[in-house]
């Protein structure tokens, strides 16, 4: 049966004028697909109400789950990612206005092995040019050069556990800041995990968005970038790296578990004296 043409902002790319928009994490949260159908070429099962608008995505081990979830803000948490191990329980959560193209950076380090050394987390942002600080109680933090991003580590009192916020806010000129976007991070993330979310934060490189899809459009300068057709094939490549990742992690974890081959050895007995 055939159903009538939608005009959505689900419709594939080809239709659309778009633009290279810089900074990169003053986009807004672009197209959530760049995330979701990655994870889903990945081998990751939606669970998500065909009723509710939300989407819901369980790595095919159940150990992580990504939950999009719209709210009323944008400045709200809109994702939701977690770990559900017995000894590896986390989570993460991100507003609605947080770039896709930042946000990737994680949830592709979901899909390959974890690295035998962890990367460094704040290497990225101070050979980007960030100011990097630390105090005596430990807490860290790094700002970019337009005062505008930043990145903590820090306790809310001495002794209390970590934990670790991102976000873009621009000053009032009261002494207080507007928030663009927000992120939190639980302590007990694995490193490599929130090195590759800094990683992506650190780049420079534009974004893709469509002239009136960015939240600030002040902050912005977009210039004419791609053709949709260009932008649909980068995208499909990006899936069919996915898929090769995963494959790839899952034939090392198989070969990690796979007990040795016996030995084809003959064994000589002992002679006798």
């Amino acid at each position: 049966m055939s159903h009538p043409y939608i005009s959505t902002r689900a419709d594939g790319p080809e239709h659309t004028i778009w633009f290279e928009t810089r900074p990169r994490y003053l986009a807004g949260g672009g197209d959530p697909r760049h995330i979701t159908q990655a994870l889903r070429a990945a081998g990751w099962k939606n669970h998500s109400d065909p009723e509710y608008p939300h989407v819901v995505l369980a790595s095919p081990d159940q150990r992580h789950t990504v939950a999009l979830e719209p709210e009323t803000s944008s400045y709200t948490a809109w994702w939701r990612i977690q770990a559900h191990g017995d000894h590896d329980h986390w989570y993460t959560t991100f507003g609605g206005n947080t770039p896709v193209e930042i946000l990737a950076g994680l949830t592709d380090a979901l899909l390959k092995p974890v690295p035998k050394t962890a990367p460094d987390i704040w290497a990225p942002l101070t050979e980007a040019g960030w100011t990097y600080e630390r105090d005596e109680h430990g807490n860290e933090s790094a700002r970019h050069p337009d005062g505008i991003l930043s990145l903590r580590r820090r306790a809310v009192e001495p002794g209390e556990d970590f934990f670790w916020t991102a976000e873009a806010t621009l000053p009032t000129g009261l002494g207080g800041h507007q928030r663009i976007w927000h992120a939190y991070f639980d302590d007990r993330m694995p490193t490599h995990l929130i090195a590759a979310f800094t990683l992506a934060l650190a780049r420079d490189e534009p974004v893709q968005r469509r002239h009136y899809d960015v939240p600030h459009s002040h902050l912005v300068t977009q210039e004419r970038g791609p053709r949709g057709e260009q932008l649909a094939h980068a995208h499909e490549a990006r899936l069919k790296t996915a898929r090769a990742t995963a494959r790839k992690a899952r034939r090392s974890a198989l070969a990690v578990q796979k007990p040795p081959a016996p030995s084809t050895t003959p064994t000589v007995p002992a002679r006798s004296r």
